[in-house]
């Protein structure tokens, strides 16, 4: 904020912006120079260590983009040189590439990098530090009011994902807000400043403060999170851009507009004053509680090695013969996932992984704070203790996958059936849209498109999407597949190569993407295969399992090893879950 850039480019005779995208910058420059995307574009490119590498394009440029090469060599005597011709020229007058040019420009293509071309590795010391300014063990005096922290969002980062549509209704890992940012603050500071949220049918609505810092102000609303420290503010940046794009521009507010170069992530003196305005957020786990049912089963180190069963212990198991269903053995493969809560650390990546391969639209914040989002996996937030200094757990809920499905009992045309492999599938053809089989499900994980979400015009859309999987219509139900489309891919491949599946052939796009390896998935009959052993590990459990559906989809359940030695250490009693945050 403290450069005023705006102002700045405002005095130049000539601006010209060559970028991706039509934003801000280009609103105060005279000309805009569409560019072409690097996966469009000739060029080069040198690393960290000094090794070149040649850039190739996978395709012609969709839009008619220029990259830089075109740019600067339009200002020369020759302007109608081509970015390849540009790239090729610089390295036959550089040299580097051998006496046969054609041949080692070929290679060098053909292995990525230019070999033999890096500069040699010089070694450089630092000038010697400026002498303190104070004395030794001074410190400055701390600014009087809040401390003010900046940070990139979780979902757009700094903002250059602010338009995309699957980012932007991603619910964020802590707050579980979508299509926002907002003032975080803990539960005792907004008490103090006298804060109220509260959830409504409609979304949650909450105070509209206004945050004065260094002699800037922006308004923003604030919100109250279990955990975060007191007497603190947190901004996430990337909001507030006015010329984003069709998603998102005029979403949430712009913390930039508070930042400065001498303190860029956080300082003190900030103000917060409420403007007497509410404001309605879209938070998703206000509407997927679970109302403090037993989920989420932890214990401390200790006490596992007492009991490592304690996560049976916790729940109770109904007697197989209790039930309407007829027992059916499944001889072939049967199809399961674990999921480990002590590996899950909440980062979404499973949300978005299958967003893309299931051709999963977005609904808008508007749909979202009705609870009418469509991800067929959602990450649950749970804390347990007290506000202020509470234990988090991050829990994956996909669905389940029953033996024993209350969906499929209810559906009044047999569009949710069972396969002969453990698949609870849908059949969208089937679908009427009486959603009895949504009212019956414990685990809240279907989903039903009320409105015709899928843009089916747009061509650039089209590209985007798995042609494996169906792009649904409004009045279905949709939920998990445990990606059925690459079950059948594998078995058609492994059929043709003239052998069995193999454990680890089959990948859902959940666990492909997880980055802590939290998901397995495989066949349950395979006593060898890795989703086998993890049921059989003692932690094992299944969510709500005594209503006795047999859940496919089961949890290993967490083990903290907090050290005692640590001050203030609370002590978690085996089993405890924490609310649903919300």
């Amino acid at each position: 904020a403290a450069l005023d850039f705006k102002s700045a480019i405002r005095k130049a005779k000539r601006a010209v912006h060559l970028s991706l995208y039509e934003d801000e910058t280009s609103e105060y420059c005279h000309w805009h120079i569409p560019a072409a995307h690097y996966l469009e574009s000739w060029g080069d490119a040198r690393a960290y260590d000094g090794t070149y590498s040649l850039m190739q394009p996978l395709i012609a440029p969709l839009y008619g983009g220029k990259t830089a090469h075109e740019l600067l060599a339009a200002l020369t005597d020759r302007p109608e040189r081509s970015a390849y011709d540009l790239v090729r020229e610089h390295w036959q007058t550089r040299g580097g590439l051998g006496g046969d040019f054609e041949r080692a420009w070929r290679q060098a293509l053909h292995d990525g990098i230019v070999r033999g071309a890096a500069p040699a590795t010089e070694t450089v010391a630092p000038p010697a530090a400026a002498a303190p300014a104070s004395a030794p063990g001074s410190a400055a005096a701390p600014a009087p009011g809040l401390e003010l922290v900046f940070r990139p969002d979780p979902s757009v980062h700094d903002g250059r994902f602010a338009n995309i549509g699957w980012l932007q209704e991603l619910p964020k890992p802590l707050t579980k807000l979508t299509w926002d940012n907002a003032a975080l603050m803990s539960p005792a500071t907004a008490a103090r400043l006298g804060v109220h949220t509260e959830a409504t049918s409609r979304g949650t609505t909450t105070d509209m403060v206004e945050l004065r810092y260094r002699g800037r102000a922006v308004q923003a609303p604030a919100l109250a999170i279990p955990g975060h420290p007191e007497d603190t503010v947190t901004v996430h940046l990337g909001y507030g851009r006015s010329r984003a794009g069709r998603v998102g521009s005029g979403l949430g507010f712009n913390a930039y507009a508070l930042r400065t170069g001498d303190a860029p992530w956080f300082g003190g003196g900030l103000e917060v004053h409420k403007t007497g305005d509410r404001y309605t957020l879209a938070i998703t786990q206000q509407h997927w509680n679970l109302e403090g049912r037993n989920v989420i089963r932890s214990t401390t180190r200790e006490r596992y090695d007492q009991d490592p069963h304690f996560a049976q212990h916790l729940g109770h198991r109904p007697r197989r013969e209790l039930t309407m269903y007829p027992e059916y053995k499944y001889p072939g493969h049967a199809w399961g996932m674990a999921i480990d809560l002590n590996s899950c650390v909440g980062c979404n990546a499973c949300v978005v992984a299958c967003q893309a391969e299931n051709n999963i639209p977005v609904v808008g914040k508007d749909q979202v704070s009705r609870g009418r989002e469509m991800h067929w996996i959602r990450v649950d937030h749970y804390y347990t203790g007290a506000p202020q200094d509470p234990e988090t757990y991050f829990a994956p809920v996909p669905c389940m996958h029953c033996e024993m499905a209350p969906c499929e009992v209810v559906c009044p045309v047999a569009a949710t059936t069972h396969s002969e492999e453990g698949l609870n599938d849908m059949v969208y053809n089937r679908c009427v849209g009486t959603r009895y089989c949504s009212n019956n499900c414990p685990y809240k994980v279907r989903r039903f498109n009320f409105f015709l979400y899928s843009d089916w015009e747009t061509p650039s859309l089209k590209l985007g999407r798995n042609p494996d999987v169906t792009v649904r219509s409004r009045g279905v139900m949709e939920k998990c597949t445990y990606c059925v489309q690459r079950i059948n891919q594998t078995r058609i491949q492994a059929r043709n190569e003239g052998r069995p599946l193999r454990d680890g052939d089959i990948q859902t796009a959940c666990a492909q993407a997880c980055p802590g390896r939290a998901i397995v998935f495989g066949d349950v009959n395979d006593p060898a295969s890795e989703v086998a052993r993890w049921k059989a590990d003692p932690r094992n459990y299944g969510m709500l399992e005594d209503l006795n559906t047999r859940p496919r989809t089961t949890y290993l359940a967490a083990v903290k090893n907090p050290n005692p030695e640590m001050p203030d250490q609370p002590a978690l009693a085996p089993g405890t879950a924490g609310e649903a945050h919300g």
